[in-house]
């Protein structure tokens, strides 16, 4: 039996470095937002009948409708059967912000001021639910919860949906919002984050990551679903893999050995060879062990030097749950514009690494070609996805 193959035909973003895909395209070639990297000047409003369903929402939740609204605006009506069509999301923590000022409202206002909205907003799977009820999509609707891992899981299991003919459209991603009081001071009392305010991949004085929020839509539909209709495809959701490094709550494993087994799954997966991949969005949060150990990776994966490798956390910061579909959209951005973004904070060659073709101080011009998008998260949660040019 033929495998069906699966297509990008809409995305829709938002993230620190702007809202909506070309204020985003232009943020990752830009120089990087200083501190904090929030979602500037986001208005839910206009994606809701009224305020109060807009106040009805968490803003992870929010931040997927808004994506949503893009990706499926740019895509055009799939046209499939709505029982054909499902949501597969992900999200690392879900609707924090509620919870945390729910529990401010208890401890303040007593146990019969807490909001009855409290468990439909702070779900998990809140985002997926809502674009299911708003679109009428009667297909599976799940959410992948995998910390840094989960959306690139979610585009990965979604491709599949489609692959093995549950489905014809999947709409699938992540967002992501945990940038509260409580949720920031947790990564730093972690360490996590970075104590000079600086996200820096791969570079030696990186100390950690920029904690941010975003989120970010594909519309995945079947190859020939999407030309019989006419749709303008972005991409190709060529291979997908997910593997655990079983050895840690929140460090990699050494040199890798998860990592390595991952990328080399998915390139076998979308029936290629390390040799046919030409660029690695990387995950690259810009804390010491997660560079070092991806950057070993991908040298035991690729040789040295390898492909082209970005991390556009280097701009955008470290959006969470929502990171692999921020950079999924960012390859297919590339891929459209024919460049590779830099890695924003980058600047001092780390000797410990392997050598590898680290894009730096301005977008280098590529011939689009199969490449990678890897994300991995706290439990030791590796998910790669193979974004492949549009078929010719």
């Amino acid at each position: 039996m033929t495998r069906r193959r699966v297509v990008v035909t809409g995305i829709g973003v938002l993230a620190s470095c702007g809202i909506g895909r070309d204020a985003f395209w232009a943020g990752l070639l830009a120089d990087p937002p200083e501190g904090v990297r929030l979602v500037p000047d986001f208005d839910p409003l206009p994606y809701f009948d009224n305020p109060k369903d807009a106040r009805r929402q968490d803003r992870f939740a929010q931040f997927a409708i808004a994506a949503g609204a893009e990706a499926l605006e740019q895509s055009g009506d799939p046209g499939a059967d709505p029982d054909r069509t499902g949501v597969l999301l992900g999200t690392g923590i879900g609707g924090l912000q509620t919870l945390e000022t729910q529990v401010q409202v208890l401890l303040e206002k007593g146990p019969r001021r807490v909001s009855p909205f409290l468990v439909p907003m702070m779900m998990a799977n809140a985002g997926a639910a809502a674009i299911s009820m708003r679109y009428g999509f009667r297909g599976p609707c799940e959410t992948v919860v995998t910390a840094c891992a989960s959306s690139n899981q979610a585009i990965g299991n979604a491709t599949e949906m489609i692959r093995n003919g549950r489905c014809d459209v999947m709409i699938t991603g992540g967002s992501e919002a945990t940038n509260t009081p409580t949720g920031t001071q947790a990564f730093i009392n972690m360490t996590a984050t970075s104590a000079a305010g600086i996200s820096r991949p791969f570079d030696a004085e990186r100390d950690g990551f920029m904690h941010a929020e975003g989120g970010a839509i594909l519309v995945l539909e079947e190859l020939e679903h999407a030309q019989a209709r006419g749709a303008d495809i972005l991409g190709e959701i060529a291979g997908y893999a997910t593997t655990a490094d079983a050895y840690h709550i929140t460090a990699p494993r050494p040199q890798g050995a998860g990592a390595v087994r991952c990328m080399e799954i998915a390139i076998e997966n979308a029936e290629l060879s390390a040799d046919d991949i030409v660029h690695v969005n990387a995950h690259g949060t810009s804390t010491p062990l997660n560079d070092a150990a991806e950057a070993e990776a991908m040298a035991k994966v690729f040789g040295e030097p390898g492909p082209l490798v970005t991390s556009t956390k280097g701009v955008t910061g470290h959006a969470l749950g929502a990171a692999g579909a921020l950079e999924a959209v960012a390859v297919l951005m590339a891929m459209e514009h024919r460049l590779i973004p830099p890695t924003a904070g980058w600047a001092t060659q780390d000797p410990e690494l392997p050598t590898m073709r680290l894009v730096t101080g301005s977008a280098a011009p590529w011939e689009p070609g199969p490449s990678l998008s890897n994300s991995f998260g706290f439990g030791g949660h590796n998910a790669t996805v193979v974004i492949s040019p549009p078929p010719t």
